[in-house]
């Protein structure tokens, strides 16, 4: 049975991430009431280098979940979306409440789950962790876009949105607010959310209201915004040599700027993916631009780099490691076409660029500053 098995009132069978209360309540809208439920010769293993599981047919096995009852049009719909946007549409099965053998409709990929490479066997405790908390963000973004876009068209952006989720969850900590105005409920209204590009990157247009240092709120404007992700920075320093190591590559912003030398030379930077850390990702960083295992890093600054445009947020460090002479070298991620040149200077000749100007980008020389005023303690240590 296929798509026609989506109905109201009718049991749903989830075994995977939606298993995570607070996702499902995200993709139908509402709180839901959920019983436990469990499905026969069938497992969950990860995708493979994946953030989520796959259903795979296996004798003897048994899958755990919970049934929930799709009580109106809407959740039949917001499901299908959700589900419909990755390729998996609805299957009646009998799946096992307590003693008794209910029909649910459980949700599979339409391609053969076997065409997946998978990795080990999947445990809901072990994701809600890490990915948990990541893909109700995105959910709620994802289905922010429901009846404005197709399903498969909101759904070829997943590992994006992922990201962003990421970024959203990591920004909802508690942020210092001893000068600024500290925002309270209500203090931003939006009458209108669009996406008017949306690809690898994405870009926002809202229209809003925002209160006035008076306490009144402000005429609606329009305001448009490029949604990156999370990202970091480190800059390897040898504070025995008294040296660091920066790359050397070709960067599309300055070239659309018009700039005709489009080269940057830059600290190893790259997103944040989701499921990693900060920390995490600069080190991971570091292996794949400059071949360095990096393990004591000092943080420089956490930051928004061009708030009035952009979403983006960065992390910058400052990594001390030994750079001997083979450091340097050509480097980068095959498939993601990059390709790196580490260059290995002094400290001197790091603030000498700096100064001209060749160093251009701004966490390259916000980490110098650090760098110049930390030096002579981190030199001592």
């Amino acid at each position: 049975m296929g798509r026609e098995a989506l109905v109201v009132n009718h049991p749903y069978f989830f075994c995977g991430t939606l298993r995570h209360l607070p996702l499902l309540e995200a993709v139908l809208g509402h709180e839901v009431v959920a019983t436990p439920a469990w499905l026969a010769d069938h497992a969950l293993y990860w995708v493979k280098d994946r953030s989520f599981p796959v259903l795979i047919a296996e004798p003897g096995a048994r899958a755990e979940g919970i049934l929930v009852t799709a009580g109106s049009e809407a959740d039949v719909a917001r499901m299908d979306f959700f589900e419909g946007g990755f390729g998996y549409s609805g299957r009646a099965m009998a799946v096992m409440q307590h003693d008794a053998v209910v029909e649910a409709v459980v949700f599979h990929p339409e391609a053969c789950a076997s065409q997946c490479e998978r990795g080990g066997v999947w445990a809901l405790e072990q994701w809600q962790p890490q990915f948990g908390a990541e893909f109700v963000a995105m959910a709620k973004d994802y289905l922010a876009l429901f009846g404005v876009k197709p399903p498969r068209a909101v759904a070829a952006r997943f590992e994006q949105m992922l990201a962003r989720g990421a970024s959203r969850v990591r920004a909802s900590g508690a942020s210092p607010t001893d000068l600024r105005h500290r925002a309270g409920v209500g203090d931003v209204s939006v009458a209108a959310l669009r996406e008017p590009y949306a690809r690898f990157f994405a870009m926002e247009e809202i229209d809003v209201s925002f209160r006035r240092f008076d306490g009144s709120m402000s005429p609606q404007v329009t305001r448009a915004g490029f949604i990156g992700c999370d990202a970091v920075t480190v800059l390897p320093y040898d504070p025995l040599r008294d040296r660091v190591l920066v790359v050397d590559q070709f960067r599309a912003g300055p070239y659309l700027r018009g700039d005709p030398q489009p080269w940057q030379i830059e600290a190893i930077a790259g997103r944040i993916d989701p499921g990693e850390t900060p920390v995490e990702a600069a080190r991971r960083e570091a292996v794949e631009e400059a071949g360095l295992v990096l393990t004591d890093l000092l943080p420089v600054a956490s930051y928004y780099p061009t708030p009035g445009c952009s979403a983006e947020f960065l992390y910058s460090f400052v990594a001390l490691t030994d750079l001997p002479d083979t450091a340097a070298g050509v480097f980068g991620v095959e498939g993601e076409a990059e390709d790196i040149r580490g260059h290995l200077i002094s400290f001197d000749r790091l603030m000498a660029l700096v100064a001209s100007g060749e160093i251009s980008n701004a966490p390259t020389v916000l980490t110098a500053f650090w760098l110049a005023q930390n030096r002579d303690r981190l030199r001592k240590a």
